[in-house]
C-alpha cells in the first residue's frame, strides 16, 4: 500500500524558500544557528539537487551538493565575489564568517550582485555578519531572521501546505 502523504519538508527549506523569493540579490541572515543552517542548506542541495555553495576564508569556496568539491583559486573573497558574478548558473552563495574591513573593490562587488539582473536566480547570503558590514549595506541588501516566533501564513506547496 502506498502512501499519498508527501513527504515532510527537509529543515531548514522554509529559511531557503525565503532566500530565493527575496526581491534582492544580497541577503543577510540575522539570528540563526549558522552551523546547523549550513548541514541543514547542505542536506536540501544534495536532496534537491540545487548548486549551494559555501565560501570560508580558510578553504575557499565549497560546493555543498558534492563533498570536497573546491571552487580552485576562490580562497580570496574578492575571487569569490568574481566567480559569483561571472557566473550565469543557478545558484545560493553563502558566506560566513564574513572578513572585515573590506578593500573596496569587494563592497563594489558585493553591492552589484545586490543589484543583479531580475533573470538570474543567484543570491549571496551573508550569515551572522558583523553590523559594521550590515550597516553599509543595508540599502541594498534584504534582511531576513529567524522567524520561528512569528506566525506564518501556510502556503500551498507541491499539493501540500506548508508554514
Amino acid at each position: 500500500m502506498t502512501s499519498l502523504m508527501a513527504p515532510a519538508p527537509l529543515a531548514g527549506s522554509d529559511i531557503y524558500e525565503r532566500i530565493l523569493t527575496a526581491p534582492g540579490g544580497l541577503v543577510v541572515l540575522e539570528h540563526v544557528d549558522s552551523k546547523a543552517l549550513v548541514e541543514q542548506f547542505r542536506a536540501i542541495a544534495r536532496h534537491n539537487g540545487q548548486s549551494v555553495y559555501l565560501w570560508k576564508p580558510e578553504s575557499g569556496m565549497e560546493n555543498l551538493r558534492e563533498a570536497h568539491a573546491l571552487v580552485p583559486g576562490s580562497q580570496r573573497l574578492g575571487n569569490a565575489l568574481r566567480y559569483i558574478q561571472q557566473s550565469i548558473h543557478f545558484g545560493v552563495y553563502l558566506l560566513f564568517p564574513f572578513p572585515l574591513p573590506m578593500v573596496p573593490t569587494e563592497s563594489a562587488l558585493l553591492r552589484q550582485l545586490a543589484r543583479a539582473p531580475a533573470g538570474h536566480v543567484r543570491r549571496v547570503v551573508l550569515i551572522d555578519a558583523q553590523s559594521a558590514l550590515v550597516s553599509s549595506v543595508d540599502d541594498v541588501a534584504v534582511r531576513l531572521g529567524d522567524t520561528t516566533h512569528m506566525m506564518q501564513r501556510p502556503r500551498l506547496r507541491d499539493g501540500r501546505w506548508l508554514l
